[in-house]
């Protein structure tokens, strides 16, 4: 597992509320975590903030 799913893992609660507060367009579905299935919700994160992979590290890394 990457460092970014791990963090994900760990601090989910914490990132969900971050992203709630920014981007406000995100839905409960796509904020949707399931054990095992990082890569989609980062797939779906990345298409509902708009943001590249990178960049979306960097938004999680900032959360936590």
């Amino acid at each position: 597992m990457s460092e970014l799913q791990d963090k994900i893992k760990g601090n989910w609660n914490t990132i969900k509320g971050k992203i709630k507060q920014d981007y406000a367009e995100v839905t409960d579905d796509q904020l949707m975590y399931e054990e095992g299935q990082e890569d989609e919700l980062l797939g779906n994160l990345q298409k509902a903030m708009g943001k590249t992979k990178d960049e979306l590290k960097d938004f999680i890394d900032s959360c936590c």
